[in-house]
């Protein structure tokens, strides 16, 4: 048995790194007790609460936190990174490495795809959820407050994703003091309580748990959909791992962040032991009534905080998927000259904004909406736990034995967790999985028309050695310049060239092939590749990884390293635009040619997601059968 992947790239353990863990790491499941506690309570209040059922769910919770995101996540899960990179795709691209056969890899790449999908979903629900959950304090303090609650909320919401354009590096900075505060702040206030309710302790010990679901079997069962919301947001553990390496995330959560969330849920157990009322709001009435108000401001922060982390959550995960030929070219820009993690996409960020005022509109409040939530997360869990399994038993050589007898488990409680919120699928589950099961179809769809299209470029297109084995021979015209032809298919004559010399009857002197590919790693090895074909006639291949974006002039620049004479102001980019038409025999069903035709017509132009400068392009278009 081999040990698990390093590390990647190593940050010091110092208190500034760990800050940052607080600050970009934990700001979702930090949030989770606004909400979860009331959430799982509510199922059984309707004739009074027996103490051994809040203790019970109190059990359930505490020690979903120790096996899901202690247990999986933090000791499992986060070995397994893909050169220090973590996260649903990077795990996917690992696995797939390992897979020899293509129908295990099609698999592979489709548990990978719906984790994807539902991550959205639960990007979609986690602002909404977190700033309704924080905001409803007011209610706590007067009941006249009711009234502002969702116009309050959406106007935070609004503000937050209006500034996304600028970048998250000036919020980072006050990301961490903040988290920190709200986790000393609850855990300070779980442990007052806990000192006044001493016996509530005793849900430390999984007995409880075992207890209430052998009393309550399916009701026991139906929690289950509301305890899994103590959780979420284990996912960005993982997610995050790039940023800051394996050893500060361990640290932060074991050390601070896990002793703070259950001192507050043991607080808010203690507090329903005394007092039945309480469940009105369990998290607010931990706190004297001067404190309320000053805490809803802090967890207005903190949930500001944890929807940031989804937001940019989701930003890394559209570019992996674009970068992996999995969603068509999207604007991509860059918020920071020095970290190149920071990124903004303006039609991602458009699309989350209308979901979330959408859902705060249409729900109104946080116990209605969660409903809406868990089913998005607990389906990226199940992924997560299935691809990590086969991570450890191909790549770090674990007995399948003991890869069953850990792994198996760990799916059974995620697979618990995940058909006790389809229950809740009538009441707003089906939010996440429409949106899922939309970007599913859509991402499936865009990589078999992708691959309908190349198929059919290489059946018209010219093979590139014959084509440079009869231009010696040929009269075409040779003019100064150099010619740079984009193409997709670097083995072939690119339509764009034969197009050109139809209507021009010239080729330039200079003539560069350039061909960009992806890498299942966070970034490329190897960036250029240069093959000279013919005198003045090489083919270039620039390789990025799924966290890169390219940049194709400035990769052509390092060309004179390498003893091609480029200069840039000599140059002609030279690009073909598809049309697309139906064949006679189409390939694909008509919903699908309908919505890859759209996707395709809304890709980014490829000038500027390559970064080539318009003035410098030529565009010749081509109608394509698929």
């Amino acid at each position: 048995m081999t040990s698990a992947a390093p590390d990647g790239p190593r940050q010091p353990l110092s208190a500034a790194v760990l800050l940052g863990v607080l600050g970009v790491v934990y700001g979702d499941i930090g949030t989770s007790p606004l909400y979860a506690m009331r959430a799982a309570l509510l199922h059984f209040s309707s004739d009074g609460l027996e103490r051994w059922e809040i203790l019970g769910i109190l059990s359930l919770i505490i020690w979903s936190l120790i096996i899901v995101v202690t247990v999986k996540y933090v000791w499992l899960v986060m070995r397994a990174d893909n050169r220090g990179e973590g996260g649903i795709l990077a795990l996917m691209a690992l696995a797939q490495r390992v897979t020899r056969s293509d129908r295990g890899r099609r698999a592979v790449a489709v548990t990978g795809i719906a984790g994807a999908a539902l991550f959205f979903g639960d990007g979609v629900i986690t602002p909404a959820i977190s700033v309704l959950s924080a905001v409803e304090g007011l209610k706590v303090i007067s009941p006249a407050f009711e009234g502002a609650v969702v116009p309050l909320s959406l106007a935070i919401l609004m503000g937050l994703f209006l500034f996304q354009y600028r970048g998250t590096g000036l919020m980072g900075k006050i990301f961490g003091p903040i988290t920190v505060a709200w986790f000393g702040v609850i855990g300070l206030l779980g442990l007052i309580e806990v000192f006044r309710e001493p016996e509530v302790l005793s849900a430390l010990s999984p007995h409880h748990a075992v207890q209430f679901c052998i009393t309550y079997k399916l009701a026991a069962f139906i929690a289950f959909g509301s305890v899994v919301l103590a959780v979420t947001g284990a996912e960005a553990l993982y997610a995050d791992m790039g940023h800051f390496g394996r050893r500060p995330i361990q640290v932060a959560w074991v050390a601070f962040v896990l002793p703070s969330l259950t001192l507050n849920y043991l607080g808010q157990g203690a507090l329903m032991l005394s007092d039945r009322a309480a469940l009105e709001n369990p998290f607010y009435l931990l706190a004297p009534e001067w404190l309320r108000l000053p805490l809803v401001v802090l967890a207005t922060c903190a949930t500001i905080i944890a929807s940031q982390a989804m937001i940019s959550g989701a930003y890394s995960i559209a570019r992996q998927c674009v970068q992996l030929g999995f969603l068509p070219r999207l604007i991509v820009r860059h918020t920071s000259e020095t970290e190149e993690g920071q990124i903004y996409l303006p039609q991602v960020n458009f699309a989350l904004l209308v979901g979330v005022l959408v859902l705060v509109v249409t729900f109104r409040n946080s116990d209605s909406l969660a409903a809406a939530y868990g089913l998005a997360v607990t389906g990226t869990f199940l992924a997560t736990s299935t691809l990590a399994g086969l991570v450890f038993h191909r790549t770090f050589r674990w007995p399948l034995a003991l890869v069953i007898a850990v792994f198996a488990p760990l799916f059974a409680l995620d697979l618990t967790f995940f058909l006790s919120n389809v229950l809740k699928v009538p009441e707003g589950g089906w939010v996440p999985l429409v949106i899922g099961g939309w970007l599913f179809a859509s991402m499936l769809t865009w990589r078999k028309g992708r691959d309908l299209l190349f198929s059919r470029f290489r059946q018209d297109s010219l093979p590139l050695k014959s084509f440079l084995a009869r231009l010696p021979q040929s009269r075409t015209t040779r003019v100064s310049g150099m010619a740079i032809f984009m193409t997709s298919q670097a083995d072939y004559v690119p339509n764009a060239l034969l197009h050109n010399m139809k209507h021009n009857k010239v080729l330039h002197e200079k003539v560069l092939f350039v061909t960009v590919t992806g890498e299942d790693t966070p970034r490329a090895t190897e960036r250029r590749k240069v093959e000279e074909l013919a005198p003045n006639i090489h083919r270039v291949t620039l390789c990025y990884g799924f966290q890169e974006s390219p940049d194709i002039p400035k990769e052509l620049e390092g060309l004179r390293e390498l003893g091609v004479d480029y200069q840039p102001m000599q140059a002609s980019y030279f690009l073909g635009r598809e049309q697309l038409v139906a064949a006679t025999v189409p390939k694909m069903s008509r919903w699908r040619q309908w919505l890859f035709a759209v996707m395709s017509r809304n890709s980014v132009p490829a000038t500027e997601f390559f970064r080539i400068p318009s003035d410098r392009v030529v565009e010749l278009g081509v109608r394509v059968a698929i």
